[in-house]
């Protein structure tokens, strides 16, 4: 078995889109369907795969813009966590808040994702872990086996989520990163929502945001 990843930047926000492929089954997975179906589609097609589940880490409008046509394109089910399902309803007038532009609904949801789940595809195993505080429903998916978490908009190289939306905390957001992403270990190499891969041991030591919510936990 060989899992490979394709990453995609896309949209208005220049927002990460993962294709999963597990190159014997020639199955894959797609996590923040953010824009442009057809290239998406495309995209897998090119690697011999076929798209069997579309799943979004939250609702954010520029992670699931392209959900209901991919779904429509490749019969694949579309799953989130149930939190986020007012956010996903509600993305053609966030598009049109933040852009001006029109864009049809997203697709509705074919299922729920929730901590402790595990998506099987093929042999690929994803594992969600809940990380709530960017937004309510938000998670994360590990790839179990491959040392890799797709953390959506909750850890980025030297940063973190915005917290300053609606249904975003900071407390929440700073409490998943270190409940959840940081017990993965050092060696885990973190594929965030926009921007380029870290490591978790790179933030955990150089993220000025984790370093001074560790620093001021041990202080309590």
């Amino acid at each position: 078995m060989t899992i490979q990843v394709k990453q995609l930047v896309l949209g208005p926000i220049q927002t990460n889109c993962y294709i999963i492929g597990d190159t014997a089954s020639a199955d894959a997975v797609v996590i923040d369907p953010v824009d442009s179906a057809d290239t998406i589609l495309r995209a897998a097609q090119e690697a011999g795969w076929t798209i069997r589940e579309i799943l979004a880490t939250h609702a954010h409008f520029d992670h699931v813009m392209a959900s209901a046509r991919l779904k429509e394109l490749t019969g694949a089910p579309f799953r989130l966590h149930e939190r986020d399902l007012p956010l996903l309803r509600a993305m053609p007038d966030s598009v049109r808040l933040w852009t001006g532009l029109d864009v049809p609904p997203a697709a509705e949801p074919d299922g729920f994702v929730s901590e402790g789940d595990t998506i099987t595809v093929g042999a690929m195993a994803l594992d969600v872990l809940f990380t709530p505080g960017h937004s309510p429903g938000h998670v994360s998916y590990v790839l179990r086996g491959e040392g890799l978490v797709f953390s959506g908009d909750v850890l980025f190289r030297g940063s973190i989520g915005r917290y300053d939306l609606p249904g975003a905390d900071y407390d929440t957001l700073m409490d998943s990163i270190v409940t959840r992403l940081l017990p993965l270990g050092d060696a885990t190499t973190v594929a965030p929502g926009h921007m380029e891969t870290t490591t978790i041991g790179f933030e955990r030591q150089n993220n000025p945001f984790v370093v001074e919510y560790l620093r001021e936990r041990e202080g309590d």
